[in-house]
């Protein structure tokens, strides 16, 4: 059975948020409104690092919290990751196919090299991913990231269009204390360029668990062909 979450079928649950996570309709609708000010500063690229699973899940949707049929959900601090693709000039991105990878609730990747790989979380898929529609947008249920020896709690990315590669890239905790001991995050030497990679992941508004929200548009150094 499948459990892909649209886009779509969470709008209403994301358009109520507030305090600053809202995403605002005319935000996504309107063409070419605050493109001009998002293509300014293109998201930078970043390492892929050595725990892109080397072996796919058979689930690949973009819900990370449960898995297959499961009835089990994953542990962690629950997070409706959202946002858009664009391209240089601030449109968006149609048809990308949107890839995040991370570690669970006790700093276990996928990856069958990862350390303490005995004490992953089985619940948690680790991998997914997301085509976006004409708007550009993407959606992905997960948890918040943590911290695990060398690294500072983040999220990769990997967009693709057809068979081409357009940009692998990292998002990260805003306030979080270990950013500036990063040697990936401190790596990016533009300053702006630098804080578009850093979100708020803000609580969910009269969630009864403890829910969180982030957002994070990818802009691309490119135009991709339609």
């Amino acid at each position: 059975m499948s459990r892909f979450l649209s886009y779509s079928s969470r709008r209403g649950f994301l358009g109520a948020l507030t305090g600053g996570v809202a995403l605002s309709a005319a935000y996504y609708t309107t063409p070419g409104l605050f493109a001009e000010e998002l293509a300014r500063v293109r998201t930078p690229a970043q390492m892929e690092g050595p725990f892109y699973p080397n072996k796919l899940p058979l689930d690949t949707d973009n819900d990370l919290i449960i898995v297959n049929d499961s009835t089990t959900p994953a542990v962690g601090e629950i997070t409706h990751l959202s946002g858009r693709i664009l391209d240089k000039n601030g449109d968006p991105v149609k048809n990308a196919l949107v890839e995040i990878w991370q570690v669970d609730s006790k700093g276990v990747y996928l990856h069958s090299d990862s350390n303490n790989r005995k004490e992953r979380d089985e619940h948690f898929q680790g991998f997914g991913r997301f085509l976006t529609s004409s708007s550009g947008e993407y959606y992905f249920r997960t948890v918040k990231p943590v911290a695990y020896p060398g690294r500072t709690p983040h999220i990769h990315f990997k967009i693709k269009k057809a068979s081409k590669e357009l940009l692998t890239t990292q998002c990260y905790i805003k306030g979080e204390k270990g950013n500036e001991k990063d040697g990936v995050y401190r790596g990016i030497k533009d300053e702006k360029a630098r804080d578009s990679v850093v979100i708020d992941f803000a609580k969910v508004k009269d969630s009864k668990i403890g829910e969180l929200a982030a957002k994070f548009d990818i802009v691309l150094g490119m135009t991709p062909d339609a």
